[in-house]
């Protein structure tokens, strides 16, 4: 299929499923189509409809009945989880898939072609359990900087062990260091062989289990921007006695991942084994580091996916004071704002992983925002919902084998991978100047913002034009007034609300007026004030506004287009603190509407759906008003 056919199918909303058996990617696998195209079906029972064959057969594949050993099943993985136990039966099935040949860039002889893709791909195990998709994805990550920076006959090297089944971690964070990576003390000085490695790593990804490590050592003394290296060290040609790995670190969430470190004493690796040039290692580091954080945003995707799930089940299926949870306005309120979170997360992450084709160049902005902005959003929802669920969702066996409070346990780690929310707003901070003089000068790439939605081609992906700092800004912001401007004419032509329209235009006039704040901003070299963090976070939000504006110009306009793009607006403006009205509350509802009345989607391990309402609590009194459930936790941000 060529991609104008992927567009015609696209728009047409057709659909079509691969193969499930005898696949060539091993004997549990489907037969899978790794062309890029695209097909307009559920990727998620909630989310947005694109999606691609090889995530199509992924689901299939995780659903299918398993002889014996059943790896994705809830019951098993809420029980390695209660061990601290790693999920090595489930990572060997993803193996067995062929998930692995997903991490590796196509220019190296793997099927990495487009990254939302991967993300989709990483959105779907993250659904299942996002211990699996931490402990098997990770590779990606520990891969990324040779993609980035590795000469040619390195990455393919490494490229085939990947595609093997190969762990690669990325060894960046020390004990009394954390995030700040200047001050690592792991060393690698020159020797006869090649380079020595002294010193340790902590809190990294499978560095147990790993073979392969690309670590981030000090190469010069006074340390500073040049002064440290990345070098690919592979565990099995290591001297014996030369290293050694520590113990596993007990954890609040993610409980059965690898989360260790290793300390190197006199270690040699080859020459061979720098990954850049001597001296670069922070500068692909943080390169790197815009790759991986957009990729981490699907961890959160699956998250939300999964708690959405649960909570729908559970408003179906509970029966209080004569009727079903479902049918209490209260709980259709959360239900639909909750899906208006997902719509702009999901919408934030597909334009961000585009981006990575499209607008590399500005990739430091777009990665930084998405990675702030995301799991944060997330996070919010998951808190509401577990208030939804009362104490079912602290439940670690009793309801639905503890699997709410597991993924809630597990996702809140997703905010810190690759740099926290705080660091992420810390980049953006930095682009403050840039970002305030583009939106005045209107410096926006109009042609690789059109790329940047779905049905476009695929531009492959060119590390070259990656950049430290996006000196052109942010096109797609940018180009907000714009796509405002087209939506007041579709909603003249009554192809959209015009409350959705008023939305835009009261977004694009926050907007404005916050980039003459961004430009007004003052910081000293390492001091963030508040007001600047607070003014990332508002720009995130002003970002996310103009990714749900460009994708739904650039879709089809059905009516569930519609309703995603009125709910999201709102829920966006209601974050920026504008009141929300009756009227775009609205959107909410009829989200959730559609929600309770989709097909009730299958559960990960095939358990049926309850057979009957759960009944407790008595009638209120002579027709009294049902009592809202009852608020825990942090206040939601937004005026109602």
């Amino acid at each position: 299929m060529s991609h104008d056919d992927s567009v015609s199918s696209r728009h047409s909303m057709s659909s079509r499923r691969s193969a499930v058996s005898g696949g060539p990617l091993g004997s549990y696998a489907p037969a899978v189509s790794h062309s890029p195209t695209t097909s307009r079906i559920p990727a998620t029972s909630y989310g947005l409809a694109t999606t691609y064959d090889s995530v199509i057969a992924l689901d299939a594949f995780l659903d299918r009945p398993w002889a014996g050993e059943t790896p994705f099943a809830r019951a098993e993985l809420s029980a390695l989880d209660r061990r601290e136990a790693f999920p090595a039966t489930a990572c060997a099935a993803l193996d067995s898939f062929g998930l692995c040949s997903f991490y590796v860039d196509v220019r190296h002889g793997g099927r990495m072609r487009d990254m939302a893709e991967l993300v989709q791909l990483q959105r779907t195990v993250a659904r299942r359990d996002l211990t699996v998709a931490v402990a098997h994805g990770k590779t990606f990550l520990g891969a990324a900087p040779v993609w980035v920076a590795g000469a040619h006959e390195q990455a393919s090297r490494l490229a085939r062990a990947v595609r093997s089944g190969g762990v690669v971690s990325w060894a960046l964070t020390e004990r009394d260091h954390g995030s700040d990576l200047l001050a690592g003390e792991l060393t690698a000085r020159p020797c006869e062989g090649g380079w020595r490695l002294d010193g340790e790593k902590w809190l990294i990804n499978n560095a147990t289990r790993g073979r392969y490590l690309c670590v981030l050592a000090r190469t010069a003394d006074a340390g500073g921007p040049r002064g440290f290296s990345l070098l690919l060290v592979d565990k099995t040609r290591l001297a014996p006695g030369s290293y050694r790995t520590l113990p596993k670190v007990r954890t609040h969430g993610i409980r059965g991942a690898d989360i260790s470190g290793i300390v190197f004493d006199g270690a040699v690796v080859p020459g061979t084994a720098l990954v850049g040039e001597s001296g670069a290692g922070v500068e692909t580091v943080l390169t790197s580091l815009q790759l991986t954080r957009t990729l981490c945003t699907s961890l959160s995707l699956g998250a939300l996916d999964h708690g959405l799930d649960i909570a729908v089940r559970y408003a179906r299926s509970r029966v209080l004071y004569g009727r079903t949870l479902a049918e209490l306005p209260r709980v259709r309120r959360i239900l639909g704002r909750a899906a208006a979170t997902l719509a702009v997360a999901e919408s934030v992450v597909d334009v961000a992983a585009r981006s990575i084709h499209t607008l590399t160049s500005e990739l430091s902005v777009v990665s930084a925002v998405t990675k702030a902005l995301v799991p944060s959003l997330v996070q919010d929802s998951l808190d509401t919902l577990a208030e939804l669920l009362g104490v079912r969702g602290f439940l670690s066996e009793s309801y639905a084998d503890g699997a709410f409070a597991k993924l809630e346990r597990d996702h809140r780690i997703v905010a810190v991978f690759d740099g926290s929310t705080a660091v992420n707003r810390s980049l953006l901070v930095d682009h403050f100047p840039a970002l305030s003089r583009a939106w005045r000068k209107g410096t926006a790439d109009r042609d690789a913002v059109a790329r940047t939605v779905p049905g476009a081609p695929v531009l492959p992906f060119d590390p070259a034009r990656l950049r430290m700092l996006s000196t052109r800004g942010c096109s797609l912001v940018q180009l907000l007034p714009e796509a405002a401007g087209r939506l007041r004419r579709a909603a003249g032509e009554g192809l959209v609300p015009w409350e959705a329209s008023r939305a835009a235009d009261e977004l694009v006039a926050f907007a404005d007026a916050l980039h003459t704040g961004l430009g007004e901003q003052k910081r000293a070299p390492r001091t963030v004030p508040q007001a600047a963090f607070d003014l990332a976070e508002q720009y995130e939000l002003c970002f996310a506004g103009a990714a749900l504006i460009h994708l739904y110009l650039a879709g089809a306009g059905t009516p569930h287009d519609v309703l995603r793009l009125s709910a999201g607006l709102a829920l966006v403006l209601n974050r920026l603190g504008h009141p929300l009205g009756e009227a775009r509350a609205e959107a909410f509802d009829h989200l959730a509407d559609r929600l309770l009345c989709e097909r009730q989607p299958p559960q990960a391990d095939g358990a049926p759906a309850p057979a009957r309402p759960e009944a407790t609590g008595t009638p209120p009194a002579s027709g009294g008003t049902p009592p809202a459930p009852p608020r825990r936790g942090p206040v939601r941000r937004g005026v109602s």
